[in-house]
């Protein structure tokens, strides 16, 4: 099988097994581990990582963690609709439009950051820590909410937790070394302000 069939027949299967766990684990994982089937951060650490580990030419990698993120997407709302019978329309409505422009961003920058993490060059560890930049972002998120009478404050501090846990561990799996493992957990601190700041500008902050 060639390079690019392969990439066009991975993506789409990443995509809806993405999109499909996603929902089963919303459903069936009790909190707050349960809470990363809401994660923006998850989803974009699979773009990431998909584009990692691919190990294809910059284009092919960046179009892969796009595809997987536009048809996860629909993937997730064919999951709430067979598992508790939300509508179907769900699928392909105005609000699927808008998370699958989204991802379709998020595809291409955490794409791009998992091609650049696997080069040699200047900009390689700041690409090894923005895993841990989106989790500790979103993590920095919840910690805005707490103090708000739509949030409990005990859920969102374990919430946080499990975030910043696994900012931390997130270098582990695509670092080499200690020395490049330490790097982008530096470089990934004044990343998740960006993050934050991002988060807060578009629909993501509000998930």
């Amino acid at each position: 099988m060639s390079i690019t069939r392969r990439v066009s027949v991975i993506a789409p299967v990443a995509g809806l097994l993405l999109g499909f766990l996603d929902f089963v684990w919303i459903k069936f994982v009790p909190a707050p581990f349960g809470d990363l089937g809401n994660s923006i951060a998850v989803w974009a650490v699979a773009a990431y990582l998909l584009a990692f580990f691919l190990r294809r030419p910059a284009g092919r990698a960046i179009a892969a963690a796009v595809v997987m993120l536009l048809i996860a997407v629909p993937s997730y709302y064919i999951a709430a609709a067979l598992i508790q019978h939300d509508d179907w329309s769900n699928a392909w409505d105005v609000n699927a439009g808008q998370w699958m422009v989204l991802g379709a961003v998020a595809g291409i920058v955490f794409g791009f950051g998992g091609v650049v993490a696997r080069r040699p060059g200047r900009f390689r560890r700041p690409a090894l820590g923005l895993t841990a930049a989106v989790l500790l972002a979103e993590a920095i998120l919840q910690v805005a909410r707490i103090g708000q009478p739509s949030y409990d404050t005990a859920d969102l501090v374990q919430y946080v937790l499990v975030l910043v846990v696994l900012a931390v561990l997130s270098p582990l799996a695509v670092a080499r070394t200690w020395p490049d493992r330490a790097l982008a957990l530096a470089y990934a601190v004044p990343m998740s302000g960006v993050g934050y700041l991002l988060m807060t500008a578009t629909a993501f902050g509000s998930k």
